[in-house]
C-alpha cells in the first residue's frame, strides 16, 4: 500500500488537523471577543463555520493520534470517503466565510465615515486571516485524502 504523506493516520495529517483546530479556534476567539460581531451577517457566518470546523478537525486529530499510537492507519474506503466529503464541504464553507468576512472588514475600513473602530477592525482582519490559514490546511488535508482514496 502506497503511503501518501498527509493522508489519514500519518504524522503530517495529525499536524494538519492540529493546525486547522488552532487556526479555527484563533479565528473564532478573535471574532467572538468583539461585542459587535453579530451586527454583520458575514461575521455570524464565520463564527458558525468555525464552530463546525473546530470539532471536525479536533475529532480527526484524535483519530490520527490514535492511529499513530496503535501504528495502524485507517484505510477503509467508506470512512475515508466520508472524511474527504466532509473536508471538501467544510473547506468550501471556510473559504466562503473567510472571503465574506475579509470583504466586509475592507468595506467597513474604506467607507466614507468610520463604521468600525480601528482596534476592532484589526481584530476582525486577523480573524479572517486565521480563517484563510485554516482553509489552506483543510484544503491540503482533503487533497491528500482524495489522492489516497482511489488506491483503496
Amino acid at each position: 500500500m502506497e503511503e501518501v504523506p498527509g493522508s489519514l493516520g500519518t504524522i503530517p495529517s495529525f499536524s494538519l488537523r492540529l493546525g486547522q483546530t488552532l487556526f479555527s479556534s484563533a479565528s473564532l476567539l478573535l471574532m467572538s471577543l468583539g461585542v459587535e460581531f453579530y451586527s454583520y451577517t458575514a461575521f455570524c457566518y464565520l463564527v458558525t463555520v468555525m464552530g463546525l470546523v473546530i470539532p471536525w478537525s479536533l475529532t480527526l486529530a484524535l483519530v490520527d493520534g490514535y492511529s499513530l499510537l496503535v501504528k495502524c492507519p485507517l484505510r477503509q474506503p467508506g470512512i475515508l470517503l466520508i472524511i474527504v466529503v466532509g473536508d471538501w464541504l467544510l473547506s468550501v464553507l471556510t473559504l466562503a466565510a473567510a472571503c465574506s468576512t475579509a470583504s466586509v472588514v475592507d468595506l467597513l475600513l474604506h467607507a466614507d465615515r468610520s463604521y468600525c473602530p480601528p482596534k476592532l477592525c484589526s481584530r476582525y482582519q486577523i480573524s479572517a486571516a486565521m480563517a484563510f490559514f485554516s482553509w489552506l490546511l483543510s484544503l491540503a488535508s482533503s487533497l491528500f485524502n482524495l489522492w489516497l482514496l482511489p488506491s483503496l
